[in-house]
């Protein structure tokens, strides 16, 4: 060895830093899969208990119109809060935003509870405020964790682990609810006591939170390290990102179905509180959270199937999508034709004759709403590949997700006949078709680092050709991006 060699070696050995161990422990806690799991757990404790009162139809209500309005003020706020905070997000950090999305979905259960005892209203509508305000932050935040945490090969599952985690409020919800109001065969409101349990459940919401790790701390299986995503950051600047998201082809091609897929969902409250007992009604929330989580548990596991490629599983998924969707409603239609016109007015329990056609119908929407859910966070996930775009993608999403619940609750709020409802979500779901199966289209078998698809002039770069391999060039024109 020259002395030459040897004065690089020592050189070398001198540099090099010592690596301390890193406990089990450790290496649990800042694993991906617990910081999922939290997220899981912390969304099962607010929207999963929120819906377990939605499915029962208008948060337990006999009459679904105050509640819907208060709804309606979630989302709206909804629609501007979640982009918002998914900016603040980069700036600031995702576990400060996600602690911050646990402080306002208990007000607006209390405020059920309150309103279901003594019929105070305003506090329902407050509710409502706190609640969008709080759901803002959360799904700007756990989002972005459950996709951005996850490495490419297991993001179908982790979504699963998530959202499913979700749908154990529900569960567990709705079988408190079931347990409460066995005996109530007729028509009315679910009793007061449901409300206190669940209130319960959602205040443990904000420990969990503080026990999620930041990007840059998690530790992966190929030891791979996040940079802080707020380091450096500006609001400004990542205001302008937000911007050349909302025009690249691969999110405004999914405006269609964040806005107009769900509107069933408000006809669904409404159909529950017309036509079903208190205890179907609550069986309802308890069926639809299984069939919620079946979705969960089985696209989680397709999605990441690896002998299919990613832009075929996308075309086959929104084909069968589209012709069971379309089935539904039509199914519906046939059905709230029949009970509208019933005389003497239809009371369906699970002990009446015929039950099971009005109540299967129910539970199978939920299941595709669900699996939507699942397939518009797989395309995110499938599209783009670092957190900090996550973040602002996923911002988006929710913000056009609430522009569409908005106006569907809205619509919900005013006192027409259920059949316009449905038919307006009808009409809603079948414009969602052409653009969504465009979208399937830009899929690419790889999604993309936006940290690294840059020029030299640190100009923003066509995504979709970087991931198929196709030479990139700086883009001159904002809409190309």
């Amino acid at each position: 060895m020259s002395a030459k060699d040897a004065e690089l070696q020592v050189t070398s050995t001198q540099d090099e830093v010592p690596v301390k161990p890193l406990s089990k422990f450790t290496r649990i806690y800042r694993s991906p899969l617990f910081n999922v799991i939290i997220v899981g757990l912390i969304s099962f404790t607010q929207p999963g208990i929120w819906n377990a009162l939605n499915n029962t139809g208008a948060g337990g209500q006999q009459e679904p119109y105050l509640v819907n309005g208060a709804n309606s003020l979630t989302f709206g706020i909804m629609v501007f809060g979640c982009s918002f905070f998914s900016i603040l997000a980069n700036k600031f950090g995702l576990k400060i935003i996600l602690i911050l999305g646990t402080l306002g979905y208990a007000p607006y259960s209390a405020s059920l509870y309150v309103n279901n005892r003594y019929g105070t209203e305003w506090f329902v509508l407050f509710g409502g405020a706190t609640c969008g305000l709080a759901a803002s932050a959360l799904w700007a935040s756990e989002g972005a964790i459950a996709l951005g945490y996850a490495d490419i090969k297991d993001r179908g599952k982790f979504t699963g682990i998530w959202l499913g985690l979700r749908e154990l409020g529900q569960l567990i919800g709705s079988s408190i609810q079931l347990s409460l109001n066995v005996h109530k065969g007729k028509r009315g409101k679910v009793g007061y006591s449901t409300y206190l349990v669940l209130i319960a459940l959602q205040c443990l919401g904000l420990p969990l939170a503080f026990l999620i790790s930041p990007p840059q701390k998690v530790i992966h299986h190929d030891r791979r390290k996040i940079e802080d995503p707020t380091k450096n950051k500006a609001v400004l600047g990542e205001f302008r990102k937000w911007l050349k998201l909302l025009k690249r082809r691969e999110f405004y091609l999914l405006i269609p179905i964040l806005v107009g897929f769900n509107w069933n969902g408000t006809y669904q409250g409404i159909y529950l509180t017309k036509y079903f007992s208190v205890r179907a009604r609550t069986l309802g929330a308890l069926t639809s959270g299984i069939a919620a989580t079946a979705a969960n548990i089985i696209w989680g596991y397709v999605y990441d199937i690896r002998s299919v490629r990613r832009p075929t599983l996308a075309k086959v998924t929104w084909g069968f999508f589209s012709v069971i969707m379309l089935s539904l409603f039509a199914w519906q239609v046939a059905n709230e034709k029949k009970y509208s016109e019933a005389v003497p007015k239809v009371t369906l329990d699970w002990d009446t004759p015929g039950f099971g056609r009005g109540f299967a119908v129910n539970v199978l929407f939920r299941f595709m709403n669900e699996s939507h859910y699942m397939f518009v966070y797989w395309l995110l996930g499938a599209f783009f590949d670092d957190i900090e775009t996550l973040t602002l993608a996923v911002g988006l999403l929710r913000s056009f997700e609430s522009v569409g619940s908005c106006l569907s609750f809205g619509l919900g709020a005013v006192k027409m006949r259920p059949m316009i409802n449905l038919i307006v979500a009808f009409v809603m779901f079948a414009i969602t078709i052409p653009s969504t199966f465009a979208v399937t289209f830009l899929v690419p078998e790889r999604p993309v680092d936006n940290r690294e698809v840059v020029d030299s002039d640190g100009d923003s770069i066509d995504a979709s050709k970087a991931s198929k391999g196709v030479p990139v060039v700086a883009a001159a024109d904002p809409a190309n991006l």
